[in-house]
């Protein structure tokens, strides 16, 4: 037991020596980092890159497909692509079973027909009425006939060329409603309008389709070499967003990857979405490698200013410059389009003491803004005041932190 306490003791005495030293050095290194100078937080001037973008989210569609139906009605007897077959125009996707409308072509031949020998048989009548016309004229100018007899001859003759008119016009008829049946005959066919990938498949093969009432939809076809990213943008930012500018976006498979376009149309007319008004704006992003496909979500960045490995300051180190002071400072406000806007910030001098000086701002986002001129990298900027922030996070029951 007696040789125990003093084991005891020393390691004791080893702990509290440790926290002192831990503590001296922590105290050393609050002083020497802020310049000698704890009241204030301050972060360091640094180069990087800055983006001032509006978010949104996306889905994405083939910027050019049809959908592929039928104009009439019948059983789907064969369908000869499945889904993701590529297939080129012209190719035969689908059949109809025929039966009904072979059997109107041949109807409709046979009556043409029909109609046709009619006609030959009018048009023989008529030169015999022709021909007895004729006589009757010649025995009328030797008196050898009576006027009754000559007029009933002419009248034979103009009945006979109107039935050849009204056999011609029935024959147009027939004629016209044999190229429908043909043509019909002709839908039982379908073929592919373009060059594409079978996206969707909505009706299977002994289907019975009706067209009568809606045409339906046999497969979807899409060319898939380029997509449109359709972007459900708020009304609060849909007017910050300008026809041409740069848009990017990433996928949920792919989120490091950047797919890259231009804004190319936003619709005018929105969408209400749990009362929500959202705006849908488009842009297009080749895909050659087909790893686009349809309905894939994005997440999308309209990009309104971006600078590259500029000088860069939080915004909460910014502070307003009054009127007056700008006008002193002769800063117009076509000078702060060219060069940038005014703002002033505090700097850390040699002995730690804040000193006020003049910057201008470029790209500003809400957290980060680009510095133009007035700092230069490796600068204390103030971001606020230490005595003003314990105070206020007392409540909160924990220690100022100090961020650098």
């Amino acid at each position: 037991m007696s040789a125990a306490k003093p084991n005891r003791k020393r390691r004791t005495l080893w702990i509290v020596a440790l926290a002192v030293a831990a503590t001296g050095l922590s105290g050393w290194y609050w002083i020497s980092n802020g310049q000698g100078n704890p009241e204030y937080t301050v972060v360091s001037v640094t180069r990087g890159d800055i983006e001032d973008s509006i978010t949104a989210l996306g889905t994405l569609e083939p910027l050019n497909y049809v959908d592929v139906g039928t104009q009439v009605s019948g059983q789907l007897k064969v369908l000869h692509v499945e889904l993701g077959d590529q297939v080129e125009q012209g190719q035969l996707l689908a059949e109809i079973d025929p039966t009904v409308y072979l059997a109107r072509v041949e109807a409709s031949t046979a009556q043409l027909a029909n109609q046709q020998a009619q006609l030959k048989d009018r048009e023989a009548q008529h030169d015999l009425a022709r021909l007895q016309a004729e006589r009757q004229r010649n025995l009328f100018r030797e008196d050898a006939t009576s006027r009754e007899a000559l007029e009933t001859a002419e009248a034979s003759l103009r009945s006979a060329a109107a039935q050849i008119d009204v056999l011609k016009a029935q024959i147009r008829q027939t004629e016209s409603s044999l190229k429908a049946d043909q043509a019909d005959l002709g839908y039982t066919r379908i073929y592919a309008p373009m060059t594409g990938t079978v996206v969707q498949q909505l009706a299977n093969q002994g289907q019975t389709l009706n067209a009568n009432q809606t045409a339906p939809v046999v497969v979807q076809i899409a060319d898939l070499s380029t997509m449109t990213v359709r972007t459900q943008v708020s009304e609060a930012d849909i007017s910050q967003l300008r026809v041409g500018m740069p848009a990017y976006f990433s996928t949920l498979g792919q989120p490091t990857r950047r797919w890259e376009g231009e804004l190319r149309q936003i619709l005018p007319t929105p969408e209400v979405i749990n009362n929500v008004v959202l705006f849908n704006a488009l842009f297009d992003v080749p895909n050659p490698g087909g790893d686009l496909l349809p309905q894939m979500s994005a997440q999308v960045f309209f990009v309104r200013a971006a600078a590259d490995n500029v000088l860069t300051v939080p915004v909460s180190a910014l502070r307003q410059v009054s009127r007056p002071q700008r006008q002193a400072d002769g800063v117009d406000q076509s000078e702060q389009a060219s060069h940038g806007r005014p703002y002033e910030v505090q700097v850390l001098d040699a002995q730690g003491r804040p000193q006020n000086r003049m910057v201008r701002i470029g790209v500003r986002t809400r957290v980060l803004a680009e510095v133009i001129d007035g700092l230069e990298e490796g600068d204390q900027v103030v971001t606020g005041n230490l005595r003003t922030s314990a105070q206020s996070s007392q409540p909160q029951g924990g220690p100022p932190r100090r961020f650098m």
